[in-house]
């Protein structure tokens, strides 16, 4: 599929334990795909420039990266690790580095176990919706043993998708469960779309033991329920036109309520369809 060549996984650090949990899923991303893994904390100056003594907030943020160094070496020891201070919001340095990362990562803020209180500007929302390459919205929990949980609707974004799920199940040596959700009353004349889109990577994957299911539903109900066993969720930004500033519903639902990691795919062009 048409991925990035170059780029590391560029992961934000922050100040929660849970982000202990997002260095580990962002290690052991980073060495499933063979590439290095950037620590990235954004400094905030102003509020140094408050606080009694200037190098206190930046020896804190340092010791932040040299603890997360550490935890992602005990996770991966063979990925190559750096670190970095910015100045600026979090997100907006994200975005920035997504320009030529692989994958940029960033822990949920708690938002899985919010339930309907999730604001629409929340740090990972905004990041998914914005970020030029695919996002990874890690959890406080470890994600459970299960498979690789790809949605795929047919359109352009998910057809990325499915192809970046089938690359993730290869490295990682998973699973792939493909789920197509279809509304109960909407009949599009295409039953086995499905099975040929993963007929076709199948081909090009063979060492990838895939199943899929179409499945009758609400595709966000039915996604989240199956996310649940599922060790990650892949999905397409938008179904029908994944652009920056743009997240489809069915994206939104599995970043707000997945209790595991979610990949939402962004900046990748699909695979054609023939396989040319």
């Amino acid at each position: 599929m048409a991925a990035p060549t170059h780029g590391a996984v560029v992961v934000g650090v922050g100040r929660s334990d849970e982000d202990l949990q997002l260095i580990r899923t962002a290690a052991g991303e980073a060495a499933a795909h063979h590439r290095p893994l950037h620590l990235l904390h954004a400094f905030n100056w102003q509020a140094a420039l408050e606080a009694p003594s200037v190098t206190g907030p930046r020896t804190i943020a340092e010791d932040l990266l040299e603890r997360a160094a550490k935890v992602a070496a005990e996770t991966s020891p063979e990925v190559p690790v750096s670190g970095e201070i910015v100045e600026g919001s979090p997100v907006e340095a994200l975005i920035r580095a997504s320009d030529s990362a692989f994958l940029v990562a960033l822990g949920d803020g708690g938002m899985a176990a919010c339930g309907a209180c999730v604001p629409a500007d929340a740090p990972a929302v905004q990041l998914a919706a914005r970020a030029g390459c695919p996002v990874l919205v890690a959890r406080g929990e470890p994600p459970p043993p299960g498979p690789l949980l790809v949605g795929v609707d047919g359109s352009v974004s998910s057809r990325a998708a499915l192809g970046y799920a089938f690359d993730c199940a290869e490295q990682r040596q998973a699973r792939l469960l493909a789920i197509r959700a279809v509304e109960p009353n909407h009949h599009d004349g295409d039953d086995n779309l499905l099975e040929r889109a993963v007929a076709r990577h199948s081909t090009r994957h063979p060492r990838v033991a895939a199943e899929c299911h179409t499945v009758r539903g609400d595709p966000s109900t039915v996604l989240v329920d199956q996310s649940r066993s599922a060790q990650l969720t892949v999905v397409g930004a938008r179904g029908d036109a994944p652009l920056r500033g743009m997240l489809g519903a069915v994206s939104q639902s599995l970043l707000y309520h997945s209790p595991g990691p979610v990949i939402v795919v962004r900046g990748l062009d699909p695979e054609p369809e023939d396989g040319s």
